[in-house]
C-alpha cells in the first residue's frame, strides 16, 4: 500500500510540475495549427499526433492539464470558504440561524447541482472568450459546490462549541466573539483542509462533464473536458489509441487524489 501512495504522490508532483513548466515543455502553442498534418499519428515532432485541425495534441494536453489542475483548487477554495462561512455561523450561533442555514444547505443538497450547473452555464452566451469561460466555469463550480462541506463544518463547529475547553473559557468571562475569533478557526482548520482536498477531484470531474457537453472552457483553450469531447467521434480503441491519453491521465490524477484522501482518513 505504501508503494501505491508513493506512486500517487509521484503522479501528482509530476502533474504539478507539468502545469508550472507547460510553456517550456510544450513544443507548440495550444492554438497553433499544422495544416499540413491534420489527424497525424505520433511522431518525433508531434509526440501524441495532432487533432482534426492539425493542433499538437501533446501541447494541448499540457495546457489542458494546467487549466484543470490550477483552477479546480481555486474553485475548491471558494466552496470551502463559503462552507466555512455558512457552516461556521450555523454551528456557532445555533437556534433559528442554524435551522435556516441548514434548510438552505439541504435545498442545495437535494438538487442535482451538476444539472443546475449545466443549466446556469447554458444560459450564458456560448461565444464568450476562453478566459471568461474559464472564470465563469470554475466560479460556478465553487459557488454551487459548498453545501456538503457546510454540513460537515456546522457539525464540527457545534462540537467545538460544546467542548470542555470552550465551556471553561466562557466561564472565565471571555466573550463569545473572542471565542469565535481565537478558538474556532485553529480547531476547524483540519476539517476545512480535508474538505478542500476532497473538493478538488470533484471539481475536476465536474469540469470534465461540462466540457464533454460543450459547456465548459471555450475553444481554442483546452481543458480535460474539451479534450475528452474530441473522443466522441471514436468508436474503436484500436484505431488511434493515443487519443485516449487525456482520459487515462484524468483517471490517474483523480485516483491519485483519492489515494491521498484515503490516507488522511486512515490517519484521522
Amino acid at each position: 500500500m505504501r508503494a501505491v501512495r508513493y506512486f500517487a504522490g509521484a503522479v501528482l508532483v509530476f502533474a504539478a510540475l507539468a502545469c508550472v513548466f507547460t510553456s517550456f515543455i510544450a513544443p507548440a502553442d495550444y492554438a497553433t495549427q499544422f495544416r499540413e498534418a491534420p489527424s497525424a499519428a505520433p511522431s518525433r515532432h508531434h509526440l501524441l499526433g495532432t487533432d482534426d485541425l492539425g493542433r499538437d495534441s501533446f501541447s494541448r494536453l499540457l495546457y489542458g492539464t494546467r487549466v484543470s489542475l490550477l483552477l479546480a483548487p481555486a474553485a475548491a477554495l471558494i466552496s470551502t470558504l463559503l462552507a466555512a462561512l455558512v457552516g461556521g455561523i450555523a454551528g456557532y450561533v445555533g437556534g433559528v440561524t442554524r435551522k435556516v442555514a441548514m434548510a438552505v444547505t439541504d435545498l442545495f443538497l437535494s438538487m442535482p447541482w451538476l444539472f443546475l450547473l449545466i443549466i446556469v452555464r447554458a444560459m450564458l452566451p456560448l461565444n464568450v472568450s476562453p478566459g471568461t469561460s474559464v472564470a465563469v466555469t470554475f466560479l460556478l463550480l465553487g459557488l454551487l459546490g459548498w453545501a456538503a462541506s457546510a454540513r460537515v463544518v456546522a457539525a464540527e463547529v457545534q462540537a467545538i462549541r460544546g467542548s470542555d475547553f470552550m465551556l471553561q473559557a466562557k466561564a472565565s468571562g471571555i466573550s463569545s466573539w473572542r471565542l469565535l475569533a481565537r478558538h474556532i478557526p485553529p480547531n476547524l482548520r483540519p476539517v476545512l483542509f480535508a474538505q478542500f482536498w476532497i473538493s478538488i477531484p470533484v471539481f475536476i470531474l465536474s469540469e470534465a462533464n461540462l466540457g464533454i457537453l460543450g459547456l465548459g472552457v471555450a475553444e481554442p483553450l483546452p481543458s480535460w473536458g474539451s479534450l475528452l469531447r474530441e473522443l466522441e467521434s471514436f468508436v474503436s480503441f484500436g484505431d488511434q489509441p493515443w487519443r485516449f491519453v487525456p482520459l487515462l491521465l484524468l483517471i490517474l490524477v483523480v485516483s491519485s487524489f483519492q489515494v491521498f484522501l484515503s490516507r488522511e482518513e486512515v490517519q484521522a
